[in-house]
């Protein structure tokens, strides 16, 4: 699929991965609308790239339909997504004093990283089934996982079992919307600089970075961003998940 005017749209666009992607779609001659929550920082990049940021929750249909109506009414039926919205909470099953996993925080990390990922998957690809195909194909959507999905840490039973609902989703939602002529395919990264590990002291950015086999070293964004420019421009890529992430297996902790 040629990019060039094309409308998307990225969901956790503000920023970390999600902006790399909006920045690389707008350099493409896309339009790009960003959904995310955090006004201050969606504003900004949303200018940066010449194109719109939309408050909308993931997880809630009405404010996820709404956000397509505005895009769309900005730049046409969107025929990329980019699904990044996501939360990454840690908490043990049992924690150091003996409590039972907070369920509230377990509950919330499904609805918005496989939930809020659906929600969106399937009211985009709901609305484009309806578009003119271009070519062999209506569309894309790129999804989000994590190498979490196959080698979660101690501390992640929460993020890894919602990022793994997202892969196991990839395969049956591409079938599903084959005849739509969309396709579905996820990113798994493995430790990439986001605005969470930014904020770690340099010294442990350093030591996570060189537990990457090759390259020893943090994941940048634009790496990500250029991954999901291939899967784009390939409409051979279809209902796959492909690790991003140096080879690295994660340890337990």
């Amino acid at each position: 699929m040629k990019l060039n005017e094309l409308g998307a749209v990225v969901t956790g666009g503000a920023s970390g991965l999600g902006a790399a992607a909006a920045r690389m779609l707008a350099q493409s001659g896309v339009k790009v609308t960003i959904f995310d929550l955090d006004r201050e920082r969606g504003t900004e990049t949303a200018r940066e790239v010449d194109g719109q940021y939309v408050s909308v929750d993931v997880t809630d249909e009405d404010s996820v339909r709404k956000g397509f109506d505005q895009a769309a009414r900005s730049h046409g039926a969107a025929r990329i997504l980019v699904n990044c919205a996501g939360i990454a909470p840690v908490g043990r099953v049992v924690d150091k004093s003996g409590e039972a996993h907070d369920i509230g925080i377990f509950r919330k990390t499904i609805e918005v990283n496989l939930i809020g990922t659906f929600n969106v998957l399937s009211i985009f690809a709901s609305r484009l089934a309806s578009v003119e195909a271009i070519g062999e194909e209506r569309g894309v959507i790129v999804n989000t996982a994590s190498v979490a999905a196959y080698d979660g840490q101690i501390g992640q039973c929460a993020y890894a079992a919602s990022k793994g609902g997202v892969v196991s989703l990839t395969l049956p939602a591409a079938r599903d919307l084959a005849k739509h002529q969309i396709r579905v395919m996820t990113v798994a990264p493995g430790i990439f600089i986001t605005p969470m590990l930014v904020g770690l002291p340099q010294a442990a950015q350093d030591s996570l970075g060189q537990q990457v086999p090759h390259p020893s070293r943090l994941g940048q964004p634009d790496e990500y961003a250029a991954l999901v420019k291939s899967i784009i421009e390939n409409p051979m890529l279809n209902g796959e998940v492909i690790r991003l992430d140096g080879a690295i297996r994660m340890a337990p902790r």
